[in-house]
């Protein structure tokens, strides 16, 4: 009489049985732990968003109040009241100070890094520029050149051009990467590495000849390979 074959799907099954009994009495012998951290993970996601939508949301809206006459002020380049207010209306510094939970208060970062440095306070502009913090590619590249521009004034080159070659690199366009090509490049001269400051310009003329440092960028290379020559 022939045997009957066996399928071998009895054991994983009965595996797959076990498995599901055991998890089952899981569940049963700690269901009172699973509870409490489930309800702990619904309170946090449920005080962030009551956090977000009812302290900084309102607290957004009134910042950005706040900060239209300082930007004003900035753009008329009264940059004294642009930072600390005209008595009616804050300044960027009372906006850091008072809604430092918004993203008004991270713009006020940069507008009052770019006052000071206006101002020839070099110190206080790295310290708001470097809290500045933007994805936008252009704005983020602007405060890198403008705490390479800080550097360079307290006579940090090392620093400065760190910051120059960042700001080039953050964002390729025709304006602000040449610009910052070109500051880095003339930075490295100073500093005396000179096959540093050929790469920079050489970056200008292989990138960007149309662009206004483009236009004027053979001299300086030539002034670099006669100086590497000697």
């Amino acid at each position: 009489m022939a045997k009957k074959k066996n399928t071998g799907t009895k054991e994983p099954i009965e595996g797959v049985e076990n498995l599901l009994g055991k998890t089952e009495r899981y569940i049963e012998e700690n269901q009172k732990s699973l509870t409490i951290i489930v309800v702990a993970i619904m309170v946090v996601v449920l005080g962030y968003l009551g956090y977000r939508n009812l302290y900084v949301a309102p607290m957004e809206a009134e910042a950005r109040g706040q900060i239209y006459v300082a930007e004003r002020y900035f753009e008329r380049d009264s940059f004294h009241l642009a930072l600390y207010g005209d008595g009616n209306y804050l300044g960027f510094i009372d906006i850091i100070d008072e809604y430092g939970v918004t993203k008004t208060a991270n713009l006020a970062n940069y507008y009052a890094g770019i006052s000071y440095l206006r101002l020839g306070e070099f110190e206080n502009a790295i310290d708001h520029l470097t809290r500045f913090d933007s994805r936008d590619r252009l704005a983020s590249s602007i405060a890198f050149g403008a705490i390479g521009d800080a550097y360079v004034e307290l006579g940090e080159l090392e620093k400065g051009v760190s910051y120059y070659t960042r700001a080039a690199r953050r964002r390729s366009d025709e304006f602000t990467s040449p610009l910052y090509w070109m500051k880095a490049g003339n930075v490295y001269e100073t500093l005396g590495k000179y096959s540093r400051a050929l790469e920079a310009y050489e970056q200008i003329r292989e990138n960007y000849p149309e662009s206004t440092e483009g236009r004027q960028v053979e001299k300086y290379i030539a002034r670099i390979e006669m100086r590497m020559n000697n």
